[in-house]
Protein backbone atom coordinates (compact mmCIF):
# COMPACT_ATOMS: atom_id res chain seq x y z
CA UNK A 1 0.00 0.00 0.00
CA UNK A 2 1.21 3.58 -0.77
CA UNK A 3 2.83 5.32 2.06
CA UNK A 4 0.08 7.73 3.41
CA UNK A 5 -2.96 5.98 2.20
CA UNK A 6 -3.15 3.28 5.44
CA UNK A 7 -6.37 4.08 7.61
CA UNK A 8 -4.21 4.84 10.92
CA UNK A 9 -6.77 6.08 12.99
CA UNK A 10 -7.77 8.80 9.65
CA UNK A 11 -11.23 10.30 10.64
CA UNK A 12 -13.98 9.48 7.89
CA UNK A 13 -13.97 13.12 7.32
CA UNK A 14 -10.72 13.18 5.96
CA UNK A 15 -11.43 11.41 2.92
CA UNK A 16 -14.13 14.37 1.89
CA UNK A 17 -11.12 16.53 1.33
CA UNK A 18 -8.13 15.23 -1.05
CA UNK A 19 -5.59 17.55 0.28
CA UNK A 20 -5.89 15.61 3.22
CA UNK A 21 -4.74 12.63 1.73
CA UNK A 22 -1.86 13.98 -0.45
CA UNK A 23 -3.72 13.41 -3.65
CA UNK A 24 -5.43 15.39 -6.57
CA UNK A 25 -9.08 16.18 -6.97
CA UNK A 26 -11.99 16.50 -7.73
CA UNK A 27 -10.43 15.65 -11.37
CA UNK A 28 -12.48 14.47 -14.15
CA UNK A 29 -12.31 10.82 -15.38
CA UNK A 30 -10.70 11.65 -18.49
CA UNK A 31 -7.88 13.80 -16.70
CA UNK A 32 -7.05 10.68 -14.41
CA UNK A 33 -6.94 8.62 -16.68
CA UNK A 34 -4.38 10.61 -18.74
CA UNK A 35 -2.66 10.77 -15.58
CA UNK A 36 -2.55 6.92 -14.78
CA UNK A 37 -1.48 6.73 -18.53
CA UNK A 38 1.01 8.99 -18.25
CA UNK A 39 2.63 7.21 -14.92
CA UNK A 40 5.99 5.08 -15.44
CA UNK A 41 5.40 2.59 -14.79
CA UNK A 42 1.62 2.32 -15.21
CA UNK A 43 0.11 0.96 -12.19
CA UNK A 44 -2.67 -1.38 -12.10
CA UNK A 45 -6.02 0.62 -11.77
CA UNK A 46 -8.10 -1.25 -8.59
CA UNK A 47 -11.80 -0.50 -9.72
CA UNK A 48 -13.81 0.51 -6.68
CA UNK A 49 -16.35 2.49 -8.02
CA UNK A 50 -19.74 1.06 -7.35
CA UNK A 51 -23.21 2.23 -9.31
CA UNK A 52 -23.36 3.68 -12.82
CA UNK A 53 -20.20 4.16 -14.43
CA UNK A 54 -18.08 2.59 -12.07
CA UNK A 55 -19.60 -1.10 -11.89
CA UNK A 56 -21.65 -0.92 -15.13
CA UNK A 57 -18.43 -1.12 -18.00
CA UNK A 58 -18.44 2.64 -18.52
CA UNK A 59 -15.03 3.01 -16.39
CA UNK A 60 -13.81 -0.30 -17.93
CA UNK A 61 -14.31 0.98 -21.21
CA UNK A 62 -12.62 4.38 -20.61
CA UNK A 63 -9.69 2.23 -19.02
CA UNK A 64 -9.29 -0.56 -21.95
CA UNK A 65 -9.27 2.56 -24.33
CA UNK A 66 -6.63 4.26 -22.52
CA UNK A 67 -4.67 0.45 -22.65
CA UNK A 68 -4.65 0.41 -18.79
CA UNK A 69 -4.49 -2.61 -16.42
CA UNK A 70 -7.53 -2.84 -14.59
CA UNK A 71 -9.37 -5.21 -12.24
CA UNK A 72 -12.64 -7.12 -12.37
CA UNK A 73 -15.28 -8.13 -15.17
CA UNK A 74 -15.00 -6.16 -18.51
CA UNK A 75 -16.87 -3.95 -20.22
CA UNK A 76 -19.85 -7.07 -21.16
CA UNK A 77 -19.89 -8.67 -18.07
CA UNK A 78 -19.88 -5.35 -16.28
CA UNK A 79 -23.14 -4.09 -17.76
CA UNK A 80 -24.40 -7.73 -17.45
CA UNK A 81 -24.35 -7.48 -13.92
CA UNK A 82 -25.06 -4.01 -13.71
CA UNK A 83 -28.50 -4.27 -15.25
CA UNK A 84 -31.07 -6.54 -13.12
CA UNK A 85 -33.43 -7.12 -15.64
CA UNK A 86 -30.93 -8.18 -18.31
CA UNK A 87 -29.03 -10.42 -16.03
CA UNK A 88 -32.23 -12.04 -14.71
CA UNK A 89 -33.28 -12.90 -18.41
CA UNK A 90 -29.84 -14.09 -19.36
CA UNK A 91 -30.45 -16.61 -16.25
CA UNK A 92 -33.87 -17.74 -16.39
CA UNK A 93 -32.55 -18.44 -20.33
CA UNK A 94 -29.62 -20.28 -19.38
CA UNK A 95 -32.11 -21.98 -16.65
CA UNK A 96 -30.88 -21.03 -13.62
CA UNK A 97 -33.53 -20.19 -10.92
CA UNK A 98 -34.49 -16.64 -10.71
CA UNK A 99 -37.45 -14.69 -8.63
CA UNK A 100 -40.42 -14.03 -10.65
CA UNK A 101 -40.62 -10.49 -11.83
CA UNK A 102 -41.99 -7.61 -13.98
CA UNK A 103 -40.25 -4.71 -15.44
CA UNK A 104 -41.99 -1.20 -15.66
CA UNK A 105 -40.35 1.23 -17.92
CA UNK A 106 -41.11 4.92 -16.79
CA UNK A 107 -42.65 5.75 -20.18
CA UNK A 108 -45.56 3.19 -19.23
CA UNK A 109 -45.73 4.30 -16.03
CA UNK A 110 -46.16 7.69 -16.96
CA UNK A 111 -48.81 6.83 -19.83
CA UNK A 112 -50.78 4.60 -17.78
CA UNK A 113 -50.40 4.20 -14.23
CA UNK A 114 -53.85 2.50 -13.47
CA UNK A 115 -53.20 -0.44 -16.18
CA UNK A 116 -49.57 -0.49 -14.34
CA UNK A 117 -50.40 -0.88 -11.18
CA UNK A 118 -53.62 -3.40 -12.11
CA UNK A 119 -51.00 -5.82 -13.83
CA UNK A 120 -48.90 -5.83 -10.82
CA UNK A 121 -51.66 -6.40 -8.45
CA UNK A 122 -52.79 -9.29 -10.71
CA UNK A 123 -48.62 -10.51 -10.60
CA UNK A 124 -48.74 -9.97 -7.33
CA UNK A 125 -52.42 -12.50 -6.72
CA UNK A 126 -50.91 -14.89 -8.96
CA UNK A 127 -47.58 -15.67 -6.40
CA UNK A 128 -50.03 -15.56 -3.34
CA UNK A 129 -48.49 -12.58 -1.44
CA UNK A 130 -49.45 -8.93 -2.30
CA UNK A 131 -45.64 -8.05 -0.97
CA UNK A 132 -43.32 -6.86 -3.99
CA UNK A 133 -39.99 -5.78 -3.62
CA UNK A 134 -39.70 -3.01 -6.19
CA UNK A 135 -36.06 -1.58 -7.18
CA UNK A 136 -34.76 0.37 -10.00
CA UNK A 137 -33.05 -1.95 -12.27
CA UNK A 138 -29.38 -0.36 -12.83
CA UNK A 139 -28.54 0.54 -9.51
CA UNK A 140 -26.90 -0.95 -6.30
CA UNK A 141 -26.56 -0.77 -2.22
CA UNK A 142 -30.37 -1.17 -1.87
CA UNK A 143 -30.76 2.31 -2.88
CA UNK A 144 -34.39 3.47 -4.33
CA UNK A 145 -35.80 -0.33 -3.09
CA UNK A 146 -38.99 -0.90 -1.42
CA UNK A 147 -40.87 -3.84 -0.04
CA UNK A 148 -44.44 -2.93 -0.90
CA UNK A 149 -46.32 -4.62 1.03
CA UNK A 150 -50.02 -3.81 0.20
CA UNK A 151 -51.06 -2.61 -3.60
CA UNK A 152 -51.67 1.03 -1.89
CA UNK A 153 -47.68 0.71 -1.34
CA UNK A 154 -46.74 0.09 -4.87
CA UNK A 155 -47.17 3.26 -6.75
CA UNK A 156 -44.79 5.19 -4.23
CA UNK A 157 -42.42 2.51 -4.63
CA UNK A 158 -42.18 2.87 -8.55
CA UNK A 159 -41.96 6.91 -7.76
CA UNK A 160 -38.71 5.93 -5.74
CA UNK A 161 -37.16 4.04 -8.20
CA UNK A 162 -38.02 5.85 -11.17
CA UNK A 163 -35.92 8.60 -8.77
CA UNK A 164 -32.54 6.61 -9.94
CA UNK A 165 -33.70 4.57 -13.07
CA UNK A 166 -36.14 4.91 -15.82
CA UNK A 167 -36.84 0.82 -15.83
CA UNK A 168 -38.23 -0.53 -12.37
CA UNK A 169 -38.32 -4.11 -11.31
CA UNK A 170 -40.99 -5.83 -9.40
CA UNK A 171 -39.94 -9.01 -7.72
CA UNK A 172 -42.21 -11.77 -6.28
CA UNK A 173 -41.61 -11.64 -2.36
CA UNK A 174 -40.01 -14.59 -0.79
CA UNK A 175 -41.12 -14.73 3.19
CA UNK A 176 -38.47 -16.51 5.35
CA UNK A 177 -35.83 -16.66 2.90
CA UNK A 178 -32.71 -16.35 3.86
CA UNK A 179 -29.84 -14.16 2.38
CA UNK A 180 -26.68 -15.87 1.09
CA UNK A 181 -23.84 -14.78 -0.91
CA UNK A 182 -20.99 -16.85 -2.66
CA UNK A 183 -17.61 -15.06 -3.48
CA UNK A 184 -15.75 -15.88 -6.68
CA UNK A 185 -12.38 -15.35 -7.92
CA UNK A 186 -10.70 -16.28 -11.27
CA UNK A 187 -10.22 -15.35 -14.98
CA UNK A 188 -10.68 -19.19 -16.21
CA UNK A 189 -14.05 -20.26 -15.81
CA UNK A 190 -12.99 -24.10 -15.78
CA UNK A 191 -10.28 -22.69 -12.78
CA UNK A 192 -11.92 -20.63 -10.54
CA UNK A 193 -12.75 -20.70 -6.80
CA UNK A 194 -15.96 -20.21 -5.04
CA UNK A 195 -15.86 -19.97 -1.22
CA UNK A 196 -19.07 -19.50 0.71
CA UNK A 197 -21.74 -19.02 0.89
CA UNK A 198 -21.55 -16.91 3.94
CA UNK A 199 -25.31 -15.62 5.13
CA UNK A 200 -26.83 -11.82 5.66
CA UNK A 201 -28.58 -11.35 8.95
CA UNK A 202 -30.59 -8.07 7.91
CA UNK A 203 -31.23 -5.89 10.88
CA UNK A 204 -34.10 -4.77 9.07
CA UNK A 205 -37.33 -5.82 7.38
CA UNK A 206 -35.24 -6.44 4.16
CA UNK A 207 -31.33 -5.76 3.55
CA UNK A 208 -31.80 -1.89 2.77
CA UNK A 209 -29.00 0.99 2.38
CA UNK A 210 -28.86 1.53 6.01
CA UNK A 211 -28.80 -2.16 7.22
CA UNK A 212 -26.09 -2.54 4.84
CA UNK A 213 -23.53 0.42 6.21
CA UNK A 214 -25.03 0.96 9.58
CA UNK A 215 -22.36 -0.67 11.63
CA UNK A 216 -23.84 -3.27 14.22
CA UNK A 217 -27.19 -2.88 12.47
CA UNK A 218 -26.73 -6.05 10.80
CA UNK A 219 -24.80 -9.60 11.05
CA UNK A 220 -23.06 -11.71 8.73
CA UNK A 221 -21.59 -15.43 8.67
CA UNK A 222 -19.02 -16.14 6.52
CA UNK A 223 -20.06 -19.90 6.65
CA UNK A 224 -23.78 -20.42 6.17
CA UNK A 225 -25.16 -23.58 8.08
CA UNK A 226 -26.49 -25.17 5.13
CA UNK A 227 -26.74 -28.72 3.54
CA UNK A 228 -23.53 -30.05 1.70
CA UNK A 229 -25.89 -30.95 -1.06
CA UNK A 230 -27.40 -27.21 -0.85
CA UNK A 231 -24.06 -26.13 -0.89
CA UNK A 232 -23.26 -28.01 -3.99
CA UNK A 233 -25.94 -26.30 -5.96
CA UNK A 234 -24.95 -23.39 -5.11
CA UNK A 235 -21.79 -22.95 -5.96
CA UNK A 236 -23.05 -24.66 -9.06
CA UNK A 237 -25.62 -21.80 -9.97
CA UNK A 238 -22.81 -18.88 -9.26
CA UNK A 239 -20.06 -20.42 -11.42
CA UNK A 240 -23.09 -20.81 -14.17
CA UNK A 241 -23.84 -16.98 -13.61
CA UNK A 242 -20.03 -15.84 -13.37
CA UNK A 243 -19.56 -17.83 -16.83
CA UNK A 244 -23.00 -16.92 -18.26
CA UNK A 245 -21.92 -13.18 -17.91
CA UNK A 246 -18.32 -13.77 -18.85
CA UNK A 247 -16.94 -12.51 -15.76
CA UNK A 248 -13.42 -12.02 -15.18
CA UNK A 249 -11.29 -11.35 -12.02
CA UNK A 250 -14.08 -11.44 -9.15
CA UNK A 251 -17.03 -10.93 -8.43
CA UNK A 252 -20.33 -12.30 -5.41
CA UNK A 253 -23.12 -13.99 -6.78
CA UNK A 254 -26.04 -13.56 -4.02
CA UNK A 255 -29.02 -15.90 -3.34
CA UNK A 256 -32.21 -16.30 -1.72
CA UNK A 257 -32.75 -19.75 0.09
CA UNK A 258 -36.01 -20.60 1.26
CA UNK A 259 -36.31 -24.22 2.76
CA UNK A 260 -34.67 -25.87 0.08
CA UNK A 261 -35.56 -24.12 -2.72
CA UNK A 262 -32.42 -21.84 -4.03
CA UNK A 263 -32.81 -18.90 -6.11
CA UNK A 264 -30.29 -16.51 -8.21
CA UNK A 265 -30.54 -13.24 -6.79
CA UNK A 266 -28.22 -11.16 -8.92
CA UNK A 267 -23.78 -10.89 -9.18
CA UNK A 268 -22.45 -7.52 -8.11
CA UNK A 269 -18.95 -7.49 -10.24
CA UNK A 270 -17.55 -4.82 -8.32
CA UNK A 271 -18.38 -6.18 -4.41
CA UNK A 272 -18.10 -4.51 -1.27
CA UNK A 273 -14.84 -4.62 0.39
CA UNK A 274 -16.26 -2.48 3.95
CA UNK A 275 -15.80 -4.13 7.55
CA UNK A 276 -18.90 -6.12 7.14
CA UNK A 277 -18.95 -7.30 3.59
CA UNK A 278 -18.49 -11.06 3.33
CA UNK A 279 -16.38 -11.23 0.21
CA UNK A 280 -13.33 -10.65 1.66
CA UNK A 281 -13.86 -12.34 4.67
CA UNK A 282 -15.34 -15.84 2.79
CA UNK A 283 -12.21 -15.72 0.55
CA UNK A 284 -10.42 -17.15 3.76
CA UNK A 285 -11.49 -20.40 2.72
CA UNK A 286 -8.93 -20.43 -0.13
CA UNK A 287 -6.04 -19.24 2.53
CA UNK A 288 -6.25 -15.47 1.69
CA UNK A 289 -5.95 -12.59 4.48
CA UNK A 290 -7.44 -9.13 3.06
CA UNK A 291 -3.99 -8.23 1.63
CA UNK A 292 -3.68 -11.60 -0.07
CA UNK A 293 -7.10 -11.57 -1.96
CA UNK A 294 -6.53 -7.95 -3.35
CA UNK A 295 -3.26 -9.30 -4.81
CA UNK A 296 -4.34 -11.91 -6.30
CA UNK A 297 -7.12 -9.95 -7.68
CA UNK A 298 -4.15 -7.45 -9.44
CA UNK A 299 -2.62 -10.68 -10.59
CA UNK A 300 -5.99 -11.72 -12.65
CA UNK A 301 -6.20 -8.45 -13.83
CA UNK A 302 -2.24 -8.46 -15.38
CA UNK A 303 -3.05 -11.72 -16.71
CA UNK A 304 -6.07 -11.04 -18.30
CA UNK A 305 -4.31 -8.29 -19.83
CA UNK A 306 -1.34 -10.04 -20.79
CA UNK A 307 -3.87 -12.34 -22.53
CA UNK A 308 -5.23 -9.94 -24.11
CA UNK A 309 -2.50 -7.93 -25.79
CA UNK A 310 -1.50 -10.88 -27.80
CA UNK A 311 -0.80 -10.00 -31.85
CA UNK A 312 -4.00 -9.82 -33.78
CA UNK A 313 -4.56 -12.78 -36.03
CA UNK A 314 -2.85 -12.37 -39.79
CA UNK A 315 -4.52 -13.91 -42.63
CA UNK A 316 -1.45 -16.43 -42.39
CA UNK A 317 -2.99 -17.53 -39.59
CA UNK A 318 -6.29 -18.72 -40.63
CA UNK A 319 -6.90 -22.48 -40.99
CA UNK A 320 -7.09 -23.25 -44.85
Amino acid sequence: MPAGHRRDGRPPADYDDPSRLDAQGPISAGIAIDLLHAADPRPVVFVALHGPFGEDGTIQGMLGAAGLVYTGAGVTASALGMDKAVFKRLGRGLGLPVVDWREVTQHRWEAGREAVLADLGAFAEGTGDQRLMIKPARLGSSVGMTLAHAPDEYAPALELAFRYDTLALAERYLPDARDLEVSVVGNDPARIELYGPGEILAGHEFYDYEAKYTPGLSETSPRAEVPDRTRAVIHKIARDAYRGIGAEGFARVDFLLRGDEVYLSEINTIPGFTPISLFPVMCAEGGYDFGGICRRIVELARERHAMAARPPLTPSDLPR
